[in-house]
């Protein structure tokens, strides 16, 4: 009979999932960056490259808070994601809506890591793992702002110049 699963368990494993996650998001933001057709955008993604790497790192230090290796698990859910956005990459290629279009999926990113991020806080409390706390609500802060900033962007200029008619 398999143990008991706890509330640990399941933070340890949503903690390794998020630490995949922002793996995989470091490898794509360099190609969102190529691929931008915008200087705006291009920068938006390298700083956004440069976050998520001290965000992999304070990761680090709650595995670290919970005497664990850090290790991903793999998270099928960001594989999909980061999927769509090269799709959209291949598919909108020099086109006016290619820059809306990254947009798009780097927003869906930020999403699903400001769900999971708040998820761990709540468990993080209820759990007593007062250290790890202050390490999760400055990675959700930086995602929060990455989303007002890529909202920002897509208002200002990818939305409307994907209306254009080439």
């Amino acid at each position: 009979m398999m143990a008991e699963k706890t509330l640990e368990d399941l933070f340890l494993d949503t903690l390794k999932d998020i630490y995949f996650a922002e793996k995989q998001v470091l490898k794509a933001l360099p190609k969102m960056a190529r691929a931008s057709q915008s200087e705006e955008g291009k920068a938006g993604f390298l700083q956004h490259r440069d976050e998520t790497q001290g965000q992999i790192e304070r990761l680090e230090q709650v595995f670290e808070l919970l005497g664990k290796a850090a290790r991903g698990k793999t998270c099928e859910a960001i594989q999909g994601i980061i999927a769509e956005g090269e799709e959209i990459i291949e598919e909108y290629k020099g086109s006016v809506a290619l820059d809306a279009g990254l947009i798009s999926s780097a927003q869906a990113v930020e999403h699903y890591e400001i769900a999971r991020y708040g998820t761990l806080i709540a468990w993080a409390k209820q759990l007593g793992l007062k250290d790890a706390i202050p390490l999760l609500q400055a990675n959700l802060a930086e995602e929060e702002a990455t989303d007002k900033k890529l909202t920002q962007l897509a208002e200002a200029s990818a939305n409307a110049k994907g209306k254009k008619v080439a």
